[in-house]
C-alpha cells in the first residue's frame, strides 16, 4: 500500500501540499471509476424514488411496506460494507470489488422479476449487500493513495462524478416511468453496473500490494473492528458520518410521498427538486475541496454538521407553521447539501490514522451511514402517505444529533488529542 505522498510545496497557510501520485489520463480514469463506484448507493435508491408510489400500488403494498424496500437496500449496503472492507484488506481491492459488481447486476435483474413486495424487500437487501463492495473499496483505494487534506480534496473531486447520480438518477427514473413500469428501473440498473464492471476490470489497478495485506480470518477482522471501536475519536467520526446521512435518507424515503401526495408535485417536478438538492451536494463538496488545504478538514466537517442541524430545524418549523413549499424546499436543500461538506472531510479524517486497516475502517463508516438511515426510513411512513410531520421530526432528531456530535468533537480536539497528519 502506498504511503502518504511527498510534499511538493507550501501554501500561505503553512500546510504542505502533497504531490499527486495519480496523474494525467490515469487520474481522470481513476476519478471516473471511483466516483461511479461511490455512486452505487444513490443509483440504487434515487433512480427508484419516482417509481415508489407506483410500485406500492402495483404490488398492493402500504407506504410503510414500500419504504421497507429502501430500508432493506440500506441495511444491505451497511452489512455488505462491514464484510467487504476486511475482505479487501486481506485479498486486495480488485477481487472483492469485481465479485460485488457482478452480484449487484444479477440481483438487480431478480428485483425486476419480484412477484411481491416481500420478495422485493429480500432482493433489495441482496442488491445492497453486493453494491456495498464498490462503495467501501472506493474509499479504501483513496486512502491507499492519499492522506489528510489531500484525501479530503480527492474525496471532494469524486463528488463531481458521484454527485451526478442523485441528479440524473431520479430524472432518469421518471423518464423510465413514462416508457415502462417500475420494473424497468432495475433492468436499467443491471445494465449500468455491467458497464461499470467492465470499466473497473480494465481500468482500475490493484492499489494494495500483497506485502501490505492483512493475514488471518474473520477472528482477525473482529479484532480489527474492536480496535477501531476503542478509538473514541474514530467513533465520533463514525457518528459524524452517520447522522447527517441518516437525515438525508429520511428525506429520501419520505419526500416522494410528502412532495407528491401532500404538496401535489408530479413525478417529473419531484425529480427536478430532487436533482436540485443533489446539485447542492456537488457544490458544497467542490467548495470544500477548494478550501481543504487552507481551512482544514476539521473546520469544514464542523460547518457541514452545523448546516445539517440548521436545515433540519428549519424544516420542522416550516411544516409546523404551514409555510408550504417556499419554506420546505430551502430547508430540505440545506439538509441535503450539507452532506457534501460532511462526507469528504469525515472520510479523510476517520481513515487518516488507519492506513493499515483502511478497508475495515471504511466499512464502519458505511455501516453508520446506511444502518442508521435504514432504521429511520420506514418510520417516516408510519402515519400514512398524508402525514408530513414524521419525516420532519426524524430529520430534526438526526440534526440535533449532528449538532451534539460537532460540539463533542470540538471539545475533544480542544483537550489536545493528537491530530492525524494533514488534518
Amino acid at each position: 500500500m502506498m504511503g502518504p505522498p511527498a510534499a511538493s510545496g507550501v501554501p500561505a497557510s503553512g500546510m504542505p501540499v502533497p504531490a499527486d501520485p495519480v496523474l494525467g489520463v490515469r487520474r481522470i480514469r481513476t476519478i471516473l471509476i471511483l466516483g461511479a463506484l461511490s455512486a452505487l448507493a444513490p443509483l440504487s435508491l434515487d433512480a427508484y424514488l419516482p417509481a415508489l408510489p407506483s410500485m406500492a400500488r402495483s404490488l398492493a403494498a402500504s407506504a410503510s411496506a414500500a419504504q421497507l424496500t429502501l430500508t432493506a437496500c440500506l441495511f444491505g449496503l451497511a452489512a455488505g460494507q462491514v464484510l467487504a472492507g476486511p475482505l479487501s484488506d486481506r485479498f486486495g481491492r480488485r477481487r472483492p470489488l469485481l465479485a460485488g459488481l457482478a452480484g449487484y447486476a444479477a440481483a438487480s435483474l431478480l428485483c425486476a422479476l419480484a412477484p411481491s413486495v416481500w420478495a422485493l424487500i429480500a432482493l433489495r437487501a441482496l442488491q445492497g449487500a453486493c453494491g456495498a463492495a464498490g462503495i467501501v473499496i472506493a474509499r479504501a483505494v483513496v486512502r491507499d493513495l492519499y492522506n489528510g487534506a489531500a484525501a479530503a480534496r480527492f474525496f471532494s473531486t469524486l463528488m463531481l462524478v458521484n454527485g451526478l447520480a442523485p441528479i440524473l438518477a431520479p430524472i432518469g427514473g421518471a423518464r423510465l416511468m413514462e416508457l415502462t413500469a417500475w420494473r424497468g428501473v432495475f433492468v436499467a440498473l443491471a445494465a449500468l453496473v455491467c458497464l461499470l464492471l467492465l470499466a473497473a476490470a480494465a481500468g482500475l489497478p490493484e492499489t494494495l500490494p500483497a506485502a501490505r495485506r492483512r493475514a488471518g480470518g474473520w477472528r482477525d477482522a473482529f479484532t480489527v473492528y474492536e480496535g477501531l471501536l476503542s478509538d473514541r475519536l474514530f467513533v465520533l467520526y463514525v457518528l459524524a458520518a452517520g447522522l447527517p446521512y441518516a437525515a438525508m435518507f429520511a428525506y429520501i424515503a419520505g419526500s416522494p410521498f410528502v412532495l407528491q401526495d401532500i404538496f401535489g408535485m408530479s413525478p417529473q417536478a419531484f425529480s427536478v427538486v430532487f436533482a436540485t438538492n443533489a446539485l447542492g451536494i456537488m457544490v458544497a463538496g467542490q467548495t470544500g475541496g477548494r478550501l481543504a488545504v487552507r481551512v482544514g478538514p476539521r473546520a469544514l466537517l464542523t460547518a457541514g454538521l452545523v448546516g445539517s442541524s440548521a436545515g433540519s430545524l428549519a424544516l420542522l418549523c416550516a411544516l409546523l407553521l404551514h409555510a408550504g413549499l417556499p419554506g420546505v424546499l430551502p430547508a430540505l436543500f440545506m439538509v441535503v447539501a450539507s452532506v457534501g461538506l460532511v462526507m469528504p472531510n469525515v472520510s479523510a479524517l476517520a481513515l487518516a490514522d488507519h492506513a493499515d486497516r483502511a478497508g475495515a475502517a471504511s466499512g464502519l463508516l458505511g455501516l453508520a451511514q446506511f444502518a442508521i438511515g435504514g432504521a429511520a426510513a420506514p418510520l417516516v411512513g408510519v402515519a400514512g402517505t398524508r402525514a408530513d410531520l414524521p419525516m420532519a421530526l426524524i430529520i430534526a432528531g438526526f440534526g440535533a444529533g449532528a449538532a451534539a456530535t460537532a460540539a463533542v468533537l470540538r471539545q475533544r480536539l480542544r483537550d489536545g488529542r493528537p491530530r492525524p497528519a494533514g488534518a
